[in-house]
């Protein structure tokens, strides 16, 4: 059985490089990524370079080159974001079968969860970026919603052989009332969908010398604003409403928070979950994933998931975060 990634070997990654105007020092270094495929690749006399591959089938051209616009209109307006390198007005490569992009490097490491001082600054870049990412929609990529992120989700793991017979009933129970209360909070929630980060967690921003950078918009789509603040949030409820105060007031100076998207963050934490243990199911084909992630399809981790939904239950049922 093939692989999306079989043939993608350290000669051919070379050779795509090269074959965008490069001429590389023939260093490869795999970096951390699943979804797709990313090096740090030598150039000669100059910095080195990334080259993310794509992973074959996930996104149509247009979405890939949509994320690039995206990219580089924030660059444009001075928003600190890693845009993709441009070669004679192209973005998007193509080599033996596999989609690239090349990005400048960037070095930095992800800010200190609960830092009130890094939040305050964290909600100006998101406000910035906000502002202009509300100006137009994505005509390419999908919106952010409790059907595809947790109904679907859901399917994927019912329709597979991952969650062991023993938990099967506690989880699907759980995971069924679970998606009921949030289409609730989804029903009853007035907001407009504007472009999305989409997938804004710490690991995808890089502090350095005091100055922040956005990095991999692979999962950028439609939504709710409020999908790329909750993720800064950390600890008990009033660490949280204190972390969600600064964000909001730097933010604010950038762009007008929606207080009343407020109920969709843990109806947004919820489906993300869901989602993740989908993700891994959906990719379990892929080498990388039984070798990175043993644990998945144990009785520990779907215990451990039944566990986290009741909790995640529980969050839905509590008053949400509110803003004095």
């Amino acid at each position: 059985m093939s692989h999306p990634f079989d043939t993608l070997t350290p000669d051919l990654v070379l050779d795509a490089v090269e074959s965008a105007g490069f001429i590389s020092d023939a260093r490869v270094l795999a970096l951390n990524s699943y979804e797709n495929r990313v090096y740090q690749v030598g150039i000669e006399d100059e910095t080195p370079i990334v080259a993310k591959f794509y992973r074959p089938g996930r996104w149509s051209n247009e979405a890939i080159l949509e994320e690039h616009r995206f990219s580089k209109e924030l660059a444009d307006r001075e928003i600190p974001v890693v845009a993709p390198t441009e070669r004679d007005g192209r973005t998007l490569f193509e080599h033996a079968g596999f989609r690239f992009a090349l990005f400048p490097r960037r070095g930095g490491r992800a800010p200190e969860p609960g830092n009130l001082d890094q939040l305050y600054r964290l909600g100006q870049l998101l406000g910035r970026m906000h502002a202009v990412s509300a100006s137009r929609p994505f005509e390419h990529r999908e919106t952010l919603s409790a059907q595809n992120f947790g109904h679907e989700s859901l399917a994927t793991l019912l329709n597979g052989n991952f969650i062991p017979k023993s938990l099967l009933p506690a989880y699907e129970s759980v995971a069924r009332d679970l998606l009921k209360r949030v289409d609730d909070v989804f029903a009853s929630t007035d907001f407009q969908p504007i472009r999305l980060h989409g997938d804004c967690h710490p690991g995808n921003i890089l502090a350095r010398d005091d100055a922040f950078h956005l990095v991999d918009l692979d999962d950028c789509r439609m939504g709710p604003s409020v999908q790329d603040i909750w993720m800064m949030l950390a600890g008990e409820r009033h660490e949280r409403l204190g972390q969600l105060s600064e964000l909001v007031d730097g933010y604010n100076e950038f762009h007008d928070f929606t207080p009343r998207e407020l109920p969709l963050i843990e109806a947004l934490r919820a489906i993300r979950l869901m989602h993740y243990s989908a993700w891994l199911a959906r990719r379990w084909d892929d080498p990388a994933f039984p070798m990175s992630f043993p644990w998945f399809g144990t009785e520990r981790y779907w215990g451990d998931q039944v566990l986290i939904l009741r909790e995640q239950m529980s969050a839905l049922q509590e008053e949400p975060l509110k803003l004095f």
